[in-house]
């Protein structure tokens, strides 16, 4: 049995995005054990996809180093044995762990100072010319299989699946709430990279209250992470509407995150990693861009909708509008989310 160890990246929608190589790993390792070494932040994403048989959640912290406890943590995998492991991040640290416990192979691209902590490395792209991130991770497959293994074009759509606890947790929330989970809409508003990824505040207002006049039954919830309560809260109260719209930011986990999605008529987001859990898990959903690009980070689901202007200025990838005016988010207005949200019923 080959042992592949997964060193994940640190973004929700990159982990998504990661799940079609640990399929193509499957097809060309079919007897193989496929673990994953994951913060708490993505570890839930990797719990939902079949390929993997054990989740190592590690609290490595953004910008530091953490010696000792990657030191710790190679110790514990190299007694394990892994025969292969996969580097996804470009960073030096994330290619120490695999290099300390003595795994063989190493596979992953060449980035800051990672000369021998890998040894079968791929050229990173510029960003100019990188292809879409699911491309991206199932090239690193594609360095060690024979060509005939290579994935299928219907492989590289990720896919997500809810687990029974998960399911089991939002199913009593919602009870408790008194809130019919045939008629749930998701928003959510935030984007951890910054303004030019959020969809103003005051258009989700008004679209819950267009969704709400189309729909009596139609109750709103409105996810994200802490940081996104107070975003939440001012789309709470400029809607005018608390009996249909609830405000979940912060109090769900993202296992629970996953579980409601999937339970959801639709879901309305910015470019975000929610974003790509709705379309791991085929729910009907309109994708929002900004200062993005759509052909770089697209939801990968043919029941999503992409809005995106394609200004002249865009996409240009600052968290701050360099231009001060913001017109990538602010012209797309409300009625048209909505008429999109329509027709994905049709």
């Amino acid at each position: 049995m080959q042992r592949i160890l997964i060193i994940a990246p640190n973004w929700i929608g990159d982990a998504v995005m990661s799940q079609p190589l640990l399929a193509q790993l499957k097809i060309s390792y079919p007897n193989s054990q496929i673990d994953v070494l994951a913060s708490p932040w993505v570890a839930p994403i990797y719990r939902a996809c079949t390929e993997v048989h054990q989740v190592i959640e590690a609290k490595l912290e953004h910008k530091k180093l953490q010696w000792g406890l990657r030191k710790q943590l190679a110790k514990h995998l190299q007694a394990i044995q892994y025969h292969l492991c996969f580097v996804l991040p470009n960073s030096f640290k994330s290619a120490l762990i695999p290099w300390f416990a003595n795994i063989p192979l190493r596979v992953g691209y060449r980035g800051e100072l990672r000369l021998g902590l890998i040894n079968v490395s791929l050229k990173n792209p510029s960003k100019q010319n990188r292809p879409p991130m699911v491309e991206h991770y199932l090239a690193l497959g594609t360095a060690l299989i024979r060509k005939d293994h290579v994935a299928s074009k219907s492989l590289i759509i990720p896919k997500l699946n809810v687990s029974a606890s998960a399911l089991q947790s939002v199913e009593t929330k919602l009870s408790k709430a008194d809130i019919d989970q045939n008629a749930i809409y998701v928003f959510c508003p935030g984007a951890e990279y910054g303004p030019t990824k959020r969809w103003p505040s005051e258009y989700f207002a008004k679209l819950a209250q267009s969704l709400v006049a189309d729909n009596q039954d139609a109750q709103i919830i409105l996810l994200g992470s802490k940081s996104d309560r107070v975003l939440a809260e001012n789309i709470q109260v400029r809607a005018h509407n608390p009996a249909h719209i609830h405000n979940w930011c912060g109090d769900t986990s993202l296992d629970e995150a996953i579980a409601l999605i999937g339970l959801s008529k639709a879901m309305v987001s910015n470019d975000s990693g929610l974003m790509h859990v709705g379309a791991a898990l085929k729910t009907p959903q309109v994708a929002i861009f900004g200062s993005s690009d759509p052909k770089h980070t697209p939801p990968l689901s043919d029941k999503a909708k992409i809005i995106w202007l394609n200004m002249s200025c865009s996409p240009c990838h600052k968290r701050e509008c360099p231009l001060g005016h913001m017109k990538c988010l602010k012209d797309i207005s409300p009625e048209q989310v909505f008429q999109s949200i329509k027709s994905l019923d049709s």
